[in-house]
């Protein structure tokens, strides 16, 4: 009799144990396959990275001479109050505003030798590196040549100077080769206050 019991609760207990084995084999190969998945992902050669495309934007140099639509008495007053707002004065003896000549007073853009040298590597093209350079300054010359009754073309021209000890009592002036930044600063603030639309204003990329 007792073996008959044996018997019939060995045949029931067995498939139950076989089954809990079965089920732990099973979550363990899934917890493997899981383990042993690997992530899909391209290899660095393949991806494409974005250093900040579309939010630092340099502009190219304005034209220069640049063609303006104004009268000439009108767009030489402009220049006037536009030398004004940057605090670079005109030179009076010098200029022939009847004639669209508009001469500047220096303007002195640097003290200090470590921004002086520094801002001419900016303003000017530097071919003596080892100058100790005081300070920076450039002159405007500011012509108005009438096209018609409307149009004119206003060409800037710089004088740009370094300041540099020549020993360890005296300085003098130096002249120093535009790169062309001088010009293109004044004529970019010049478009604006006669068009009313900067040249330094970035477009909004299309969407």
């Amino acid at each position: 009799m007792k073996n008959l019991v044996f018997a019939i609760s060995f045949t029931i207990v067995l498939p139950a144990a076989l089954l809990a084995q079965k089920g732990i084999d099973t979550q363990t190969q899934k917890i493997k396959e899981e383990a042993n998945k690997t992530t899909t992902r391209g290899t660095d050669a393949s991806r494409s990275f974005n250093w900040g495309k579309d939010k630092t934007v340099v502009r190219e140099r304005l034209p220069n001479p640049y063609k303006l639509n104004s009268r000439r008495d009108v767009l030489v007053e402009t220049i006037t109050q536009v030398l004004k707002e940057r605090k670079i004065l005109v030179d009076e003896a010098s200029s022939r505003l009847g004639d669209g000549i508009i001469i500047t007073q220096p303007f002195v853009f640097a003290k200090g030798p470590v921004t002086t040298q520094s801002e001419l590597n900016r303003y000017g093209v530097l071919e003596f590196a080892d100058n100790a350079w005081s300070r920076g300054q450039y002159t405007l010359t500011i012509e108005v040549q009438s096209i018609d009754g409307v149009q004119n073309n206003v060409s800037v021209n710089a004088r740009v100077e370094g300041r540099s000890a020549t020993n360890g009592l005296t300085s003098e002036w130096a002249p120093v080769r535009s790169s062309g930044l001088a010009e293109d600063e004044f004529l970019a603030k010049l478009v604006e206050a006669v068009t009313g639309n900067s040249p330094d204003t970035p477009e909004t990329p299309d969407q």
